[in-house]
């Protein structure tokens, strides 16, 4: 999946990005957006040689805004702004979030409002493509004035400070500059700034959560119809006819998905056949996978306005020679967004928790208690649900929403903040969780129809069930079940069982 991606011709696609971040696509940048870049960087020029009032460009930052800066102290200004910003705290990101960190910056400035040099860019151009990935760390954005904190350990190397990773190695900025062959710079009017004030942090964190529930949706659907043939599940309640009298787009997805998957089965049963009506967790699958469907939808819109928007500050109009001081920066519309995410994945991996209860549990179905057939001497997948049941309880607690909170900064200039940052990182932490969960599922799925089942399996879910039974044996007596979960999970990670969505489903209208 790598090919090259030009920036600064277009607007930045969320699969491009994944390719850069993930796959090490090559960037380079488009002419038009170095024009844009020189342009800006003319206006800003012009400024500092007249004297002329712009914040951040002639005068100080945040409270010290006040407070002008000769021409011979901007450079220095710039400089201490990132040291003195450079203050985050806990893990490092990985280095898919760090490359698409950069990457949101590099397609900020080439936009052309943001005032920096071309050689800034081309800095940043030459660390992604050699692979020289600034050490970010987690935790200090308040989401406004953007991510200034963990932006600036960004920008660190690229003065030869801080720490990166190169080739495997953690290294001072300095040194892995100079192993890469890239010169470091030094930072002149506006550019400090124009390098630290914005989202990208949090959007680089959301991209790459949203990308990956995506796919999480359409594995949520194959889990759920194994389930249905491990529970033998009514096939009436995916009847298209249904689901167009409450047309949701993701609800109608959803059943049709399942549906497709289920073809050609033998484990399932018509209305009336054996029972009336399933539970809630397996006759309720599409209307609640769909509305997650559509809330990340909704959140995948906002991320990609987010990728392509300028949020810096000031922003440099070339066309009427001003720089004007606004509030782009604020991580609001996004930070919603995460807090809606957060709770959409949450609910996928509590129906799956759902499901799975009522695979292990005797009362609920006509299997072996906890599915292992010599009950009491082994305890089968009865902690399995337990640990389940720990993940969706935490997921809850994750769920409570970030932007709520607000708190003063910056001597009480900066006196509402997004908190988007850690909204972004929270739902990648229930985005993880809720995968867990998605494994177990499948893995309990799998024992019940070994157990319970004895039929034609579908067309789709054969092929998953197969899948799945390369990595996991069936459970005849209890053994260690951390690697099996392990290994379904890497298996969700590495999109291999999305094919099959992709193949039965059509399943990337998300893509």
């Amino acid at each position: 999946m790598k090919n090259k991606v030009v920036i600064g011709k277009k607007e930045l696609g969320l699969e491009e990005f994944v390719n850069v971040c993930r796959f090490g696509a090559e960037v380079s940048i488009a002419d038009e957006a170095i024009e844009r870049i020189d342009k800006s960087r003319q206006t800003v020029k012009d400024f500092v040689d007249e004297g002329k009032i712009v914040y951040g460009v002639t005068t100080g930052f945040g409270k010290f805004s006040e407070v002008c800066v000769t021409k011979e102290q901007s450079r220095l200004m710039q400089r201490n702004l990132i040291v003195s910003h450079a203050v985050g705290s806990g893990d490092f990101f990985g280095t898919d979030v760090v490359r698409g960190t950069m990457l949101l910056r590099i397609n900020n400035l080439c936009i052309g409002y943001s005032g920096v040099r071309y050689k800034v860019v081309e800095t940043m151009v030459d660390m992604l493509n050699k692979g020289v990935h600034p050490l970010i760390p987690e935790k200090g954005s308040l989401g406004a004035s953007g991510d200034l904190a963990p932006l600036a350990h960004m920008v660190l190397p690229m003065l030869g400070l801080g720490k990166a990773e190169y080739g495997g190695e953690i290294l001072d900025g300095a040194k892995a500059m100079k192993r890469a062959d890239i010169e470091t710079i030094e930072l002149v009017a506006k550019e400090g700034l124009a390098l630290i004030n914005g989202t990208q942090v949090m959007t680089a964190v959301g991209a790459l959560t949203v990308y990956d529930s995506m796919k999480l949706a359409d594995a949520a659907d194959l889990s759920a119809a194994l389930t249905f043939e491990a529970q033998h599940g009514i096939l009436a309640v995916l009847d298209p006819r249904i689901h167009e009298l409450r047309p949701h787009e993701g609800q109608m997805e959803s059943a049709a998905n399942i549906s497709r998957m289920l073809e050609g089965s033998e484990c399932t049963m018509h209305q009336g056949e054996g029972k009336i009506q399933d539970a809630y967790s397996l006759r309720c699958t599409p209307q609640v996978h769909g509305a997650s469907r559509d809330a990340i939808g909704f959140v995948r819109n906002k991320i990609e306005i987010e990728m392509n928007s300028v949020t810096d500050n000031p922003i440099i109009f070339p066309e009427t020679s001003e720089g004007i001081s606004g509030g782009n920066f604020h991580g609001q519309p996004v930070a919603l967004a995460f807090d809606f995410l957060a709770i959409a994945l949450s609910e996928l991996a509590d129906i799956s928790e759902r499901r799975l209860e009522r695979m292990v549990n005797p009362a609920l179905n006509g299997l072996p208690a906890f599915l292992v057939e010599e009950g009491g001497v082994n305890s089968g997948f009865m902690i399995v649900q337990y640990s389940a049941a720990a993940l969706v309880s935490e997921n809850k607690v994750l769920s409570h929403p970030a932007s709520v909170d607000s708190i003063p900064s910056s001597g009480n200039q900066e006196d509402h903040v997004s908190m988007g940052t850690i909204g972004a990182r929270k739902a990648m932490e229930i985005l993880k969780n809720a995968r867990r969960v998605i494994a177990m599922e499948m893995m309990c799925s799998c024992q019940a129809i070994d157990l319970g089942c004895g039929k034609k399996l579908g067309l789709a879910t054969g092929r998953a069930y197969n899948m799945i039974r390369e990595k996991v044996k069936k459970l005849t007596h209890d053994r260690e079940m951390y690697d099996d979960i392990n290994n379904l999970e890497q298996l969700l990670i590495s999109k291999e069982l999305n094919k099959i969505s992709d193949d039965f489903c059509g399943g990337v209208k998300n893509d």
